[in-house]
């Protein structure tokens, strides 16, 4: 579906254009296209291919999506695909793709399964004219900025629900919601290797846009692909701490939930022991012998039911007094 075709000269918009226009506004020197696709038809994205001469494989990998993060050189144009992060009712997250093609004067978006429009983008950049006029690398920075800026309340987020389990394996219900807290430090961890998918493979792309080696159309840009750069490596630190504090919280969820095994053990063991004595006592002397003294006793009975008595208290306020009950 085509969502935007706008032609800018000098670094303002001057017509919304029909995509059999393309071509005569890429003719005009100081012009660029910038043109926005949603889930294409193959014909939609073969016109585009046409009007843009845009490499077969780089059309082949926006077609059939599903790609890693990557940016690469076509001649004078680039190619990059970037993941969106869709949020759906349950907390998860499900990924979408971004491709976008630049070449000289030319920028086509294209959105793959992803809820997370851009028409932001395109607003903010119309308000800048003075770095608009730089022409269809801008383009593609602010959209790799909108993108990579994008994923930060994603990260807020994932921190925030660690903070809440947190908070719940302290509580003193909590090995009894040992295994639920379990599931969601696992669903925890699992988003955040999604997001980390997303900003690793693009960090180590973008670090290709600036320096010796970057490509020439990227021109007086470098420093602001430096920039979105230098936003991949913060998320990406703190991704790595954010995995490791689960890893910690698991840890110590388990932890807690062995010291609470531990206290059921050494209650059932104390419990055992006071009866065991009795038991012991009864045991004796309830032997099928011929000769045992004490049974000719006369105070035999009562003698032994207060030595159970006796015995039971003394173990009671000694387990007592080490914590055991």
């Amino acid at each position: 579906m085509l969502v935007n075709c706008v032609a800018y000269e000098d670094g303002r918009k001057i017509a919304d254009l029909h995509p059999d226009e393309i071509s005569d506004y890429l003719a005009r020197p100081h012009c660029f296209v910038w043109v926005a696709l949603k889930d294409p038809a193959p014909g939609e994205l073969a016109q585009m291919q046409h009007e843009f001469d845009l490499h077969d494989l780089a059309v082949e990998d926006a077609r059939h999506g599903h790609q890693r993060p990557k940016i690469e050189q076509y001649g004078d144009s680039l190619f990059a695909v970037l993941h969106v992060l869709n949020k759906d009712a349950d907390g998860d997250f499900t990924l979408g793709e971004v491709a976008i093609f630049a070449g000289h004067n030319y920028v086509l978006s294209v959105r793959s399964n992803a809820t997370q429009g851009l028409g932001a983008v395109r607003a903010r950049a119309e308000k800048e004219p003075h770095l608009l006029k730089q022409g269809s690398i801008f383009v593609l920075y602010a959209l790799m900025d909108a993108i990579v800026d994008s994923y930060f309340p994603v990260f807020d987020d994932l921190e925030a629900q660690l903070e809440a389990i947190e908070e719940q394996i302290f509580t003193p219900n909590a090995p009894a919601k040992g295994r639920a807290i379990i599931e969601d430090l696992y669903q925890l961890k699992r988003r955040l290797i999604t997001l980390q998918h997303a900003c690793v493979p693009l960090m180590e792309a973008v670090s290709k846009l600036f320096g010796a080696m970057a490509p020439k159309l990227c021109g007086g840009m470098q420093e602001y692909f430096r920039d979105v750069f230098d936003h991949l490596q913060r998320i990406t630190k703190n991704i790595d701490l954010l995995r490791e504090m689960v890893t910690t919280a698991l840890s110590v969820n388990l932890g807690m939930i062995s010291l609470t095994e531990n206290e059921t053990t050494k209650r059932l063991g104390s419990f055992a022991a006071l009866f065991a004595v009795p038991t012991m006592i009864a045991g004796i002397y309830g032997m099928n012998f011929a000769d045992i003294p004490e049974l000719k006793f006369p105070y035999g009975y009562p003698l032994c039911i207060t030595a159970m008595i006796v015995i039971d208290v003394l173990l009671f306020l000694k387990f007592r007094k080490a914590g055991w009950l």
